[in-house]
């Protein structure tokens, strides 16, 4: 689709492999990530690191939820956050005690 120009243009904040190529100068080394170096041959592809979190109001936020999390696990409370990794049976742990562990 971006090679036939169907999407006239693509700006993507952030690739799968990133940690591979951002964040330092590896212009001396090239690139072995034969779909990051094809993309970048397209003139109507702009590719950045992922700064996303790098606002002040982003790392704030990060900051609050994480101290809530730390508050609500020191305190027994329910993990709203928590990313629960034990259902793959019929039964959620989660659902049932408020908590996957």
């Amino acid at each position: 689709m971006i090679k036939t120009v169907k999407i006239g243009a693509a700006g993507l904040d952030v690739y799968e492999e990133e940690s591979e190529y951002f964040f330092e100068d590896l212009s001396s080394i090239g690139i072995s990530d034969d779909l990051l170096a094809r993309l970048l041959t397209f003139p109507n592809v702009l590719i950045t690191s992922h700064q996303g979190f790098f606002t002040k109001e982003a790392l704030a936020n990060i900051a609050h939820t994480t101290l809530n999390n730390i508050k609500d696990f020191i305190q027994g409370n329910n993990l709203k956050n928590e990313i629960c990794y034990h259902c793959d049976s019929d039964e959620c742990l989660k659902e049932k005690q408020g908590k996957c562990f």
